[in-house]
Parts: C-alpha cells; sequence; structure tokens
C-alpha cells in the first residue's frame, strides 16, 4: 500500500494544482482532497470530501481514510473568489488549523505534516534587517491580517510538534507567490494601471513562481532523499530581489507616489469599495519591503527553484498584457527624472 495525502484548501487554483501534481507520485496511493466549498476545477483521480476543517469532522476524515500525510494549504489571506470575510478568513486560518492539528494529534496513522505558511510572519519594518533568515526573529511582530494569522498558525504548529515528536513537519515560508494564475493580493496590486506608491520608499521584493511552489511542496511531501532532510522550517524564494519600482517599469504601468499617510487612506478606500485588499500589512510592505535567505532551502531540503524572483515576475506580467505605457518608453521617462533629482533619492 502506497501512501495516503490529505490536502487542504483545494478549491484554491494552487491547491487543486498540487492535488494533480502529488498524484503522480510512485508511492502516493490515494489523494484526498478537502475544503468548505466545491472546487471549480479538475482534481484528477483525487478524491473530495467536503469538510470545513474548523469543525472537528476533519478528524472523522483523517481516521477514515488512514491519512499518513497531511498538507495544509488552506491558510490565505484572502477569502476564497472574493466570498466571505476577513473574519472569516481568519477563523478558517487560526480556528481552522487548531482543529486540523487537534485532528492530527489523535490519528496515529500521521506521520507528517507539511504547512504553507509565509514570510510575512518577519513583518516589514524600517529597522528591520537586510535579510531574514529563518532564526532572525521579528523587528515587530505584526499586528493583524494575515501576518498575524501566519504567526499564530506556526506557533500552533510548533505546539503540535511538541506534543507529536514522532510526525515529521515540514513549515514552508513561501515569498509572494506569483505567475499566470496568481490570485493574491499583490497580484491584485500589479494589475493595477497605476501603481500606488509611498514617496521615497523603493522596496526591495521577492516572489517564487507557482510552479516553484507546487514543486517544493512536492518534496517536502515526500521521503527525503540522500543527503537531505524535509523537515524543519524554510524560506521559500526566487533569487534574487527586485525594486519596486523595476516591478513597475516592466510592467509598463506608472506609479503615483503618496506619502505614508495618504497611501494608508487610498487603502481603505479601495478596500470598502471592494477594488483591492490593500491591507496595511501590504502597505508595509510596499514601503519597506522584505528579503529572505535560502540557503536552507538549497542546502537542508534540497529544492532549487527554477524560476529567479525576475522570471517569476516575467512570468506573471506577460499573463497580465501590457500596461498603459510600453516598458522602454517608461523605462527611459523614469531614468530621465531619476538623473534630474539629488542623488540618493527614492531608496529605503
Amino acid at each position: 500500500m502506497g501512501r495516503v495525502v490529505l490536502v487542504t484548501g483545494v478549491a484554491r487554483q494552487l491547491g487543486g494544482r498540487f492535488v494533480r501534481r502529488i498524484q503522480r507520485e510512485p508511492d502516493v496511493d490515494r489523494v484526498i482532497g478537502v475544503d468548505a466549498v466545491p472546487p471549480a476545477h479538475r482534481l484528477g483521480g483525487a478524491e473530495f470530501v467536503r469538510a470545513d476543517i474548523r469543525h472537528p469532522t476533519i478528524g472523522k476524515v483523517l481516521a477514515e481514510h488512514a491519512v499518513d500525510t497531511v498538507v495544509h494549504m488552506d491558510v490565505n489571506g484572502t477569502p476564497l473568489g472574493k466570498r466571505g470575510s476577513r473574519a472569516t478568513v481568519k477563523e478558517t486560518n487560526v480556528i481552522g488549523t487548531m482543529q486540523l492539528l487537534g485532528a492530527c494529534q489523535k490519528t496515529p496513522s500521521v506521520k507528517r505534516l507539511v504547512v504553507k505558511s509565509s514570510t510575512s510572519v518577519y513583518g516589514s519594518a524600517p529597522r528591520d534587517p537586510a535579510v531574514f533568515t529563518e532564526t532572525t526573529p521579528p523587528k515587530s511582530l505584526p499586528g493583524g491580517g494575515f501576518a498575524k494569522d501566519a504567526v499564530e498558525v506556526e506557533g500552533y504548529v510548533r505546539g503540535f510538534a511538541r506534543r507529536r515528536p514522532d510526525v515529521a513537519v515540514c513549515v514552508l515560508r513561501f515569498a509572494n507567490i506569483l505567475g499566470p494564475c496568481a490570485d493574491s493580493p499583490l497580484a491584485e496590486y500589479f494589475s493595477l494601471p497605476v501603481l500606488p506608491t509611498v514617496l521615497g520608499f523603493d522596496p526591495r521584493l521577492q516572489f517564487v513562481h507557482e510552479e516553484d511552489a507546487i514543486e517544493v511542496l512536492r518534496i517536502a511531501t515526500g521521503e527525503p532523499v540522500r543527503g537531505t532532510l524535509n523537515s524543519g522550517t524554510f524560506n521559500i524564494a526566487g533569487d534574487g530581489v527586485l525594486l519596486l519600482s523595476q516591478a513597475a517599469r516592466r510592467l509598463g504601468r506608472p506609479t503615483l507616489p503618496f506619502f505614508l499617510p495618504t497611501v494608508t487612506w487610498v487603502g481603505s478606500a479601495l478596500r470598502s469599495v471592494g477594488v483591492l485588499d490593500f491591507s496595511p500589512e501590504q502597505i508595509r510592505l510596499l514601503t519597506h519591503g522584505r528579503v529572505v535567505q535560502t540557503t536552507q532551502m538549497r542546502e537542508t531540503l534540497g529544492f532549487q527553484p527554477r524560476y529567479t524572483t525576475a522570471e517569476a515576475f516575467a512570468d506573471f506580467a506577460r499573463s497580465r498584457g501590457a500596461g498603459l505605457l510600453p516598458p522602454e518608453t517608461l523605462a527611459r521617462t523614469v531614468d530621465r527624472i531619476a538623473a534630474l533629482m539629488p542623488a540618493g533619492r527614492g531608496q529605503n
């Protein structure tokens, strides 16, 4: 008998794609996809179980199918398909994770747990280190939103690992995931015709391509190969960084700088009318940026991304079509303006 893998959050595109991919693994016998709503996409030969992980029924699903591997992907920043509210998302992220971990603790067959987390646990602050490692404490803990959810989720996962030391636990802290199918708040931001920015700041950003996200999940789910260890906490990001100004140029989208208080007001207005989930944590990211080290991802987990940060962004940009201005024209114009400005401005 091969492994039985349960995946949460399969109604989202990334969860559905991972389910289809993990079925091709030779040592996987069955895949169980779980979500509170039926997926609009196909799941291949996987069995779909409609269940809300916030409810204790998830324990019955684990026991009934004798699940040995759990991949928890139902940790997200926005409601699925614009349905629900921030409160619902938080309940799924935090209460849902608590219920799932409690069910895993009571299920003897569970031997591996993989959790999709985020580099947002480090926050974004003006005195942040240039590069975060997995052991670097944040200068200031996130005070709300998805970042705070991710911090709480990881805390519960660490508690579970102490109670079930026989379970191999892997936490993947993803940088912003981009690609043709990306549906995150940052992808929505980059799809705006004009990008609001914070005057005087040009943050460094990192991205991971959605195909690399699926591949690293596959590696973390499988048995470790010789010389690697797929348990622990790992930063996941493509090589290199992009400045926000560089990203705007490559999209062909002009930027509209505002003072920070004005950007916060603009974000609240866009959020209130449902145009964009421009949350305070995203404003902090677009002000101070965030860069993480990925040495452990390569040397310990044994994963080498196919796409760099720039390549992941380029693939995303192609899927969004042309901006208001040709990228080459916009780049020349911005360079001319920058040459007229005093040195040292516009960088964080």
